[in-house]
């Protein structure tokens, strides 16, 4: 049995080999060669000159990820507090600008943003003082269409963990005389803590690596990571080396956010036992 069972993991492990550590290997070789094909730790201490990239990039992100998590948290509660068909709807809505290409919906905050876009007609239109509302191409567009683009990936996981809490745990809560917020502080937050956990990542992950957002509504004077490693590659200081070195550095602090956040989550979970 245990036999077969290993035979039907055979695909698995063939599509994680070719598409997950194929690809890693191939980013740390070059990480580590230089023009050449030599090895070099040249690569690294080219990015010392891009400080101010990476600080801007996690800033931007921290910062969409924050705002996603106090929009998104209390959407997921009131959601699962609501009856089946509200729940659906609201799914559907939350869903319905996915069904849309990315870049579609990215262009369509362009016509918004822009100086004489629909947001600066409404102001014309209610008799502001303003000219105009100049918000294109800052970092406060970046993050609104980091914002946009990745609440949906903060609301669903948040709101698939709440959904099914145990109800026996919040009456026997109310039972033993703790009030709503109590309820809420003591049993449902700890409780929800690995959607949060689950939507934290998804939307820091892509918010911090993102390029078309920063190139579309930053008007490319907003430089993110994800710029930075796509000139590598396709512009015209070709430099898939140092790119790849930009790539690597990039996943390592990802994956020990990553690690930080789930060990803070694991012990917030045991916490709402004692």
């Amino acid at each position: 049995m245990k036999n077969k069972l290993s035979r039907f993991a055979v695909p698995y492990e063939v599509w994680m080999a070719i598409f997950v550590v194929a690809p890693i290997l191939i980013m740390v070789i070059y990480a580590f060669s230089s023009s050449e094909g030599g090895f070099t730790l040249d690569n690294f201490v080219q990015m010392g000159g891009y400080t101010q990239v990476f600080l801007r990039s996690f800033k931007l992100a921290i910062i969409a990820t924050l705002i996603c998590l106090v929009i998104g948290y209390p959407v997921s509660y009131l959601m699962s507090r609501e009856g089946p068909a509200f729940q659906r709807t609201a799914m559907v809505l939350i869903m319905l600008p996915m069904w849309m290409n990315f870049l579609l919906r990215t262009y369509s905050w362009m016509t918004i943003l822009e100086n004489h876009g629909l947001l600066n007609q409404l102001f014309e239109k209610i008799g502001t003082e303003l000219e105009y509302f100049s918000m294109m191409n800052t970092q406060g567009a970046v993050v609104l269409g980091m914002v946009y683009n990745y609440l949906p990936f903060m609301i669903l996981p948040i709101y698939s963990v709440i959904i099914k809490l145990d109800g026996s745990l919040l009456e026997a809560a109310r039972d033993l005389g703790a009030n709503s917020m109590t309820v809420f502080r003591r049993v449902i937050l700890p409780l929800s803590l690995p959607g949060v956990i689950s939507g934290i990542t998804m939307v820091f992950v892509p918010s911090v690596s993102t390029f078309a957002i920063s190139r579309m509504l930053g008007g490319g004077t907003e430089l993110l990571l994800g710029d930075l490693i796509e000139r590598q590659f396709l512009g015209g200081a070709y430099n898939p080396q140092l790119g790849a070195a930009i790539s690597l550095v990039m996943m390592i602090i990802v994956l020990v956010c990553m690690l930080v956040m789930n060990r803070f989550g694991e012990g917030e979970e045991q916490a709402v036992m004692l």
